[in-house]
């Protein structure tokens, strides 16, 4: 029975077209035997764009916990996704509901046991792009203090601190002294958090 293909396809401008990408995943479905059943696409969207403004991304997921397709394939792994984390969570995500991908351009078959390995070893690539960018972070907090620059959320001003700590001792709720004082729930939350441990 030959193996029911859904293509994702992406670009990242409007002035971009897909028909290579489809030209080429097309000329391998039939030297494969496939059988593509739908094509997802996503035009004039960065692949930096999360699920929920990837409409094309968003249904090809959908198809994924519906179990319609057996494989998905794509031009290249940056058609995807950007980042490493992202890819290896969406391969979990899929491997889970027992579907296979395919990357034309890395020649990644996860169907096969060369592309399983594969998979494994962009996991332990994934930690470790992880654990770079947390270095990188924290040598440039370190370096930004180091420099006398201030780190972290900008400090809330003075009156409105106080508006938030009157409204709070007259009894105002949360949400609505956020909404009159014009600041965020969280941060109304930790100025009542703060003022109970002082007092």
């Amino acid at each position: 029975m030959s193996k029911r293909v859904a293509f994702y396809i992406r670009v990242s401008t409007d002035g971009q077209t897909v028909a290579n990408q489809l030209r080429e995943l097309h000329a391998v479905a039939e030297r494969l035997g496939w059988h593509v059943v739908t094509v997802f696409e996503d035009a004039g969207i960065s692949g930096a764009k999360g699920r929920d403004q990837r409409p094309g991304f968003d249904a090809l997921m959908k198809g994924v916990t519906r179990r319609e397709f057996d494989l998905i394939a794509a031009w290249s792994v940056c058609r995807l996704g950007r980042s490493l984390q992202h890819l290896v969570g969406f391969l979990s995500e899929i491997n889970e509901r027992g579907v296979d991908l395919y990357l034309h351009q890395q020649g990644l078959d996860t169907s096969t046991p060369a592309g399983r390995a594969m998979f494994g070893m962009l996991g332990v690539f994934s930690e470790f792009e992880r654990a770079m960018i947390t270095d990188r972070i924290r040598s440039g907090v370190s370096r930004a203090r180091d420099q006398g620059k201030h780190c972290g959320r900008p400090s809330l001003p003075a009156d409105k601190r106080e508006a938030v700590e009157r409204l709070l001792a007259e009894g105002t709720s949360i949400a609505k002294t956020a909404k009159a004082v014009g600041v965020g729930v969280a941060t109304v939350h930790r100025i009542k958090q703060a003022s109970a441990t002082a007092a």
